[in-house]
């Protein structure tokens, strides 16, 4: 955590305004019915609809000449791969997708109009990295990890710096987690600017991965089910960096089902009027099952994205209407 905290306030210097500063809003209906003062962090307000553009707009910044004109490789359930499409369109840098077959048409839609080349891939989201990996060392081009890269963490963690000077005095923050990058940045920024705030990790039931390897010490693999909460999807890859700064920044660990994530996005429409995708929905989700401990203080919500197609929207808050 020490090593990154200099790497996210050299992004934190370097990646606007291709990066928003997202609003952290108050939430005067949910702070009466939680019995907290919440805040809304509206990371979906991002330009490609996510956290992600800010970790691969820095590291395509930090790409060196020879890498910028060979192009590189990524994979991605979709957010990530948006943000990696826009950062090396804005380059001028060639850049290949790789995608599992079960990623969700919108997002594919949104990469391809960035001028990426996408490959799709069977399997599930693991299979794409993999895949993605494997030609990147037999082509001898640069892969990005959507989280497992430090310099993608760092561009995470930028986001935490943004909390601390938008609300010094945060007690708690809510982040959803899938590979582990925006909360091990985050919550990296978080800790070393305001040791006492408590950073928790909300994971959907159906896709746990680094849930269970902070509860047996080490990454393992962990079945995942279909989930609302598309963008956290994905095994964690052995040896991942996010997983040190997991154990280290995660205070509080919360899991959410498919009938509380739907909840917490009607509550977002209803009180907010706001879309957002199912992974930000994990986030208040966290926040309305534990609200009881964090009576009377001030929270902040990661709304970590808006790219959810509207059946898939519609048919998620239709069934808690």
């Amino acid at each position: 955590m020490s090593e990154l905290f200099p790497r996210i306030l050299q992004a934190s210097a370097a990646v606007y305004p291709q990066v928003a500063v997202t609003p952290l809003e108050p939430s005067r209906l949910l702070s009466d019915e939680l019995g907290c003062q919440v805040l809304l962090k509206y990371e979906h307000m991002q330009p490609t609809g996510s956290f992600k553009i800010r970790g691969a707009t820095n590291k395509i910044r930090l790409l060196d000449s020879q890498q910028r004109r060979a192009g590189v490789l990524t994979a991605s359930t979709g957010n990530h791969g948006l943000a990696a499409a826009r950062a090396a369109s804005l380059a001028g840098v060639p850049i290949r997708v790789f995608v599992s077959n079960t990623t969700a048409a919108t997002k594919l839609a949104g990469i391809r109009a960035f001028g990426a080349e996408l490959v799709m891939v069977d399997g599930p989201p693991i299979e794409a990295e993999l895949a993605a990996r494997r030609k990147a060392e037999e082509e001898g081009l640069l892969y990005i990890s959507p989280y497992n890269d430090l310099d993608v963490v760092a561009g995470q963690g930028t986001l935490g710096v943004e909390l601390f000077k938008q609300e010094p005095e945060l007690d708690a923050v809510f982040i959803s987690v899938g590979g582990g990058g925006l909360i091990g940045g985050t919550g990296s920024a978080l800790k070393a600017l305001n040791p006492r705030v408590r950073v928790v990790g909300v994971w959907p039931e159906a896709s746990q991965c680094m849930l269970r390897a902070l509860e047996v010490g080490k990454i393992i693999p962990v079945e995942e089910q279909e989930t609302l909460s598309d963008g956290t999807l994905g095994a964690v890859e052995p040896g991942s960096v996010t997983f040190p700064l997991c154990q280290a920044v995660i205070d509080d660990r919360v899991v959410v089902n498919e009938s509380q994530i739907a909840a917490a996005m009607l509550q977002l429409a209803e009180m907010e009027h706001l879309m957002v995708e199912g992974a930000a929905g994990v986030a208040l989700a966290g926040l309305v099952k534990s609200a009881a401990a964090f009576r009377g203080r001030k929270v902040a919500v990661v709304l970590c994205g808006r790219n959810i197609g509207p059946k898939t929207f519609a048919a998620a808050i239709g069934q808690r209407v």
